[in-house]
């Protein structure tokens, strides 16, 4: 994935270089438009910072107590698909509203690892989940562009992106609210071609509120993976977007 980021970010500079050795401008009306309208492609990764809640007493069967130290954490990150449209109203020369109502495909890899019960090597005894996600966000943001050159047309943008969360497991040990709300920034650059706009952009997206569904652990059939999931006090989730927009 880092690898595929580079190669974009790559590419877009020789276009950049390209584009202002040409001539001849392509589409130049185009942003002058009071709306215009595209399809986007893309591809996500989703990561998760966890507030772990340290040693927690527990109740066992019998009726005794123990102590256990459970610790969370997602160990990589996963490439997903993201797939949408694009709604662009143009404010000014240099700024516009961008709507782009998005699916988000993916998953987040979480290890809980338990420091008080080791295997026979004496590493903690670790547990393992899946987190799939399937999100449909809606970015409302700010796209300040500079002023054009050639072909090309570098620019910033900042937004918040509310989302909805259509994939939960009621056996999940940890599971994620519905609702969630991001903030993003990111940057881009408009490559004018002969029929349509053909635009890269880097998101970098991050949840405001707390991300955990703390009331999922009471409703935990197994009542083994409840000390799992009550080691989370709390979450925010990350995502990053190389998207491919054509107008």
């Amino acid at each position: 994935m880092k690898q595929l980021i580079i190669n974009t970010i790559m590419a877009s500079i020789a276009l950049c270089v390209n584009a202002q050795e040409r001539q001849v401008e392509n589409k130049p009306y185009i942003d002058l438009r009071p709306v215009h309208f595209g399809v986007h492609i893309g591809l996500n990764v989703q990561d998760i910072d966890f507030n772990n809640l340290g040693p927690q007493t527990i109740t066992l069967a019998d009726g005794t107590t123990t102590t256990q130290n459970i610790v969370c954490d997602a160990d990589n990150w996963n490439p997903g698909l993201s797939v949408g449209v694009l709604a662009d109203f143009r404010l000014s020369d240099y700024l516009s509203f961008r709507v782009s109502p998005t699916m988000h495909f993916g998953a987040k890899h979480l290890v809980f690892r338990n420091l008080t019960s080791t295997d026979e090597e004496g590493k903690p005894r670790e547990t393992t989940q899946d987190l799939k996600n399937t999100y449909v966000s809606l970015p409302l943001d700010l796209k300040f562009s500079s002023k054009r050159y050639g072909n090309c047309r570098p620019y910033m943008l900042a937004g918040v992106n509310p989302m909805v969360n259509l994939t939960a497991k009621s056996e999940d040990i940890v599971q994620l609210k519905r609702y969630d709300t991001f903030i993003e920034v990111g940057l881009g650059c408009d490559f004018y071609l002969p029929f349509f706009k053909f635009i890269p952009e880097l998101k970098f997206c991050y949840s405001l509120s707390d991300s955990l569904n703390k009331n999922h652990a009471d409703e935990l059939k197994d009542e083994g993976l409840r000390p799992y999931a009550k080691s989370i006090t709390g979450a925010h989730s990350k995502m990053i977007v190389l998207t491919l927009y054509f107008e």
